[in-house]
């Protein structure tokens, strides 16, 4: 190799090389994830930022200002027609990126326009109307929609229903009929027990657990509720586990499915 062809770098002799500083991706989801961000939030701002690079010629954000944010949020709303409440989720994502991972802070962002949600009032079904829906459901979602208008749960805190939060008696989850949740349960149970013969039965656990209690993830008391039907990979880790996680249950109050 000629001398005027080879690279030189001054390093002390003996010493190792510096290691490559993290990619601007790999240091957003660090920080994501440090913050114990669900993985659907890690996946929504990756996927923005590396819009917000792709549309402005792959060009560091640090090189980016006020006028790139304001064109790309611009550029959501006119030529993609993106709802207003994506567009704030797309702000909501270069935010972060910027506060969070660069440290950079943005007196300029605040004046970008935000988008305003549209205001209107929601679709509220009557008591009847209510009774004709549910009645024509049956089997495991009749059960989970049961449960949802029963104890004013959200969708993913009754598919995220755990086990050991499901306590007959203290009631927490209030329903006038326990016994198709029982039912329910027991199915759970013969899946899990299967699960655990072939050496699986393992489920996600909220924040740090799994290093905590090692063992927790097969124990019956933190599987689903309502398993999904087939197994999959954890997006982190790549273990075979079932899908669905915890959150609390009901407090006591009257139920509206017990009118029904």
């Amino acid at each position: 190799m000629s001398p005027t062809s080879a690279s030189h770098v001054n390093t002390a002799p003996g010493a190792a090389p510096a290691p490559a500083p993290p990619r601007l991706l790999d240091s957003l989801r660090h920080a994501v994830r440090v913050r114990h961000y669900s993985i659907r939030t890690e996946d929504t701002y990756l996927d923005w930022v590396r819009l917000f690079i792709l549309l402005h010629g792959k060009r560091h954000p640090r090189d980016l200002g006020g006028a790139e944010v304001a064109a790309f949020l611009a550029h959501l709303a006119v030529e993609r027609g993106v709802a207003p409440s994506t567009q704030n989720q797309a702000k909501s994502a270069l935010l972060f990126l910027y506060r969070e991972v660069l440290q950079i802070e943005l007196p300029w962002l605040d004046e970008v326009i935000a988008a305003m949600v549209q205001r209107r009032l929601p679709v509220v079904l009557t008591p009847s109307e209510a009774r004709a829906l549910l009645h024509q459901l049956s089997g495991t979602m009749g059960l989970v929609c049961s449960l949802l208008y029963g104890t004013g749960m959200r969708v993913l805190e009754g598919l995220r229903l755990r086990v050991k939060d499901v306590g007959f008696e203290r009631r927490e989850i209030v329903v006038r009929d326990v016994l198709p949740l029982q039912q329910q349960l027991s199915r759970a149970r013969a899946l899990h027990d299967r699960d655990l013969q072939e050496g699986l039965g393992r489920v996600w656990l909220p924040d740090a657990l799994s290093v905590k209690y090692p063992g927790a993830a097969r124990t019956w008391g933190w599987q689903w509720v309502f398993p999904s039907a087939a197994r999959s990979a954890d997006l982190r880790s790549t273990t075979m586990i079932y899908t669905h996680a915890l959150n609390r249950g009901g407090r006591g109050e009257p139920s509206p499915f017990d009118q029904i």
